[in-house]
């Protein structure tokens, strides 16, 4: 699994996998989520980033950047985002620059990793860990990803798929706490 680096220091992430193969610690959190783009073009709107298939893409249509809003109704932990972007079929309208951002909303979005992509075709994956390893995920309300530049300097862009993953919830019912790495719930106990 590829990763970007912190803040404002850029990963290049290049290739990408054809198969999504996440860790079963992680569950998909996006469908609690209320979802937006900045703008689209007709049929190519943001039901296609969700629809499972790999056919469709979310279009935009307008300036840079390119906005993918995704709201929760509570404060979440996001631990991954997966994308699906093709050079080959799509060309200039593939993201060569991603920026994303968390906190409580529009008003104080905050960076949290820049990425720059080569050519990728695939599903991309960006952790959302910090350096420390005790920040293994982002507690927000409100993710935004914005695409900052196509390649080829290309205006509009193409993403197939976005998918948002967070810890599994507690698997341990009834306890007052909840394990979120997987060597503390290896070792938790049922009485």
């Amino acid at each position: 699994m590829a990763e970007s680096s912190e803040g404002e220091e850029e990963g290049k992430l290049s290739g990408g996998n054809h198969q999504l193969v996440v860790d079963d610690d992680l569950c998909e959190m996006a469908k609690k989520a209320a979802w937006s783009v900045s703008s689209c073009k007709p049929g190519n709107g943001v039901v296609s980033l969700r629809d499972d298939n790999l056919d469709t893409y979310w279009q935009s249509d307008g300036a840079q950047p390119h906005l993918v809003n995704i709201q929760f109704q509570k404060k979440v932990k996001l631990q991954l985002v997966v994308f699906y972007v093709d050079f080959k079929l799509d060309e200039s309208y593939t993201p060569s620059k991603i920026s994303i951002r968390a906190g409580d909303g529009f008003h104080n979005l905050k960076e949290i990793k820049s990425v720059e992509l080569v050519k990728p075709a695939g599903w991309v994956y960006i952790s959302l860990s910090g350096n420390d390893p005790r920040e293994t995920f982002v507690n927000t309300f409100m993710l935004q990803i914005a695409v900052l530049s196509n390649h080829l300097n290309g205006r509009d862009t193409h993403v197939r798929q976005i998918k948002v993953y967070g810890p599994r919830p507690n698997p341990i019912p009834h306890q007052s706490f909840q394990f979120t790495s997987r060597e503390f719930i290896t070792y938790s106990t049922l009485r």
